[in-house]
């Protein structure tokens, strides 16, 4: 059986930025496992910029910014499988792999960071009436064939679902000479962020329905058309506004999914809002040793907030090699109020707290001229004044460890996230 001090299960931004944090805070015995061919994850087909202005204050692509960690891989000599599927991961800190060249393998780790990002959510999770023709990609796939791949999925082309990918696809598709007819939207509000809306559908003209969705798919070897419709209040399509839409490709930009599996057969307890583990101040989850960053954790909107989420489970990982990081102590619970939908982390150890504990969240609902309540038994901790908040937007809160703490100067049991409105 193989051993290493970190065992980090995936090699895209969380992965790479996880490995060289622990390998610049002192441990160097590190073995990072990808499944794919070559490191870098999704950012590899992400050929648009926008990535590393709060990393490196600069405009990069996706590979530009993934090549940064590669380089600093590589040139510290960290061990990468690539081409390795991990089978199994215990509650002990056993990862199954297997590989072509080394078969089925073993391998114990002091710690293992959780970093296999996350999938798309296909046609089959939102249940579309129609036939099953070619000519329906979720954006992600579609996104690697154009980068890629070199081949287009099609010439007129609807989008249903406003994610981010969704909408840098269709600035990517338009660029490319095909006709993008609209991006339908199921809620009144974009999932994307709002300089994608502007800069990929808003500049090229591309009309955003929101409030409405697609309730037909049309063709029988190949999508013909599809027919969308208004959504009430419920999201029932209002069937006297449907409304048919010519086209030969059907995008579906309809939510991520944390790639949890692997966590779930460790024993790790899973957030059923967030899809991700349940972790405390740490990125530690409930199983001593296992720790989770990125999108296998909480859908990010950039990637740049991916790397310091991977720093601070490196630094953690660290500290429990170490025996720094202490497992007994008093545990409070951040709980999602009115207006918020999670809260990560979902729980802190007062005692691991260092100087200030990062909160990320994600409203319920567009809010104009809004705070964020922090309030513990009543007690209000902080208030913080917000001129917009979107779904599609995370927020961070920072708390100083003084404010978790009561009148008499214990730890208080739990805190609470709210959206007052003003």
């Amino acid at each position: 059986m193989m051993e290493h001090d970190i065992v980090i299960v995936g090699a895209g931004p969380a992965g790479l930025g996880a490995a060289v944090e622990a390998y610049e805070k002192g441990v160097k015995d590190i073995l990072i496992i990808e499944r794919d061919s070559h490191p870098g994850g999704i950012l590899q087909q992400c050929i648009h910029n926008g990535f590393g202005l709060i990393e490196f204050k600069e405009e990069l692509s996706g590979p530009e910014y993934a090549e940064r960690f590669i380089e600093k891989v590589k040139r510290y000599g960290i061990k990468i499988m690539l081409d390795t599927m991990v089978l199994d991961i215990t509650s002990d800190k056993i990862v199954k792999a297997v590989n072509q060249k080394n078969g089925v393998m073993e391998i114990k780790a002091k710690a293992v960071i959780l970093a296999m990002g996350c999938r798309e959510r296909p046609r089959g999770a939102i249940s579309i009436p129609g036939t099953r023709p070619a000519g329906i990609f979720t954006a992600g796939t579609a996104q690697r064939y154009v980068n890629m791949e070199g081949y287009m999925p099609g010439k007129e082309i609807v989008i249903l679902g406003s994610g981010d990918i969704g909408l840098i696809m269709a600035r990517r598709f338009t660029l490319e000479g095909a006709k993008v007819k609209a991006v339908v939207e199921l809620m009144p509000y974009s999932s994307g962020l709002t300089r994608n809306i502007v800069q990929c559908l808003e500049d090229f003209g591309i009309p955003l329905l929101l409030s409405h969705t697609v309730i037909e798919i049309h063709g029988k070897d190949r999508v013909e058309g599809v027919t969308i419709a208004q959504v009430d209040a419920n999201r029932k399509p209002i069937l006297k506004t449907a409304k048919y839409i010519s086209c030969d490709t059907l995008i579906l930009s309809v939510g991520l999914i944390p790639e949890n599996e692997l966590s779930k057969s460790a024993g790790v307890v899973l957030d059923p809002v967030t899809g991700g583990p349940i972790v405390n101040e740490s990125m530690e989850t409930n199983i001593p040793g296992i720790f989770a960053c990125g999108n296998v954790l909480q859908v990010h909107d950039l990637v740049d907030n991916v790397t310091k989420e991977s720093r601070l489970a490196a630094d953690s990982a660290v500290k429990y090699i170490k025996g720094l990081l202490k497992q007994e102590g008093k545990f409070i619970n951040a709980k999602a109020g009115s207006g918020i939908r999670y809260v990560v982390p979902q729980k802190v150890n007062y005692e691991n707290i260092d100087d200030k504990v990062k909160f990320h969240m994600r409203p319920t609902d567009v809010f104009k001229n809004a705070y964020i309540n922090v309030k513990s038994g009543g007690r209000e901790i902080m208030r913080r004044k917000m001129q917009r908040l979107t779904p599609g937007e995370m927020i961070l809160i920072e708390i100083k460890k003084d404010k978790f703490l009561d009148n008499d100067l214990h730890p208080v049991d739990d805190i609470t996230f709210e959206v007052e409105v003003v």
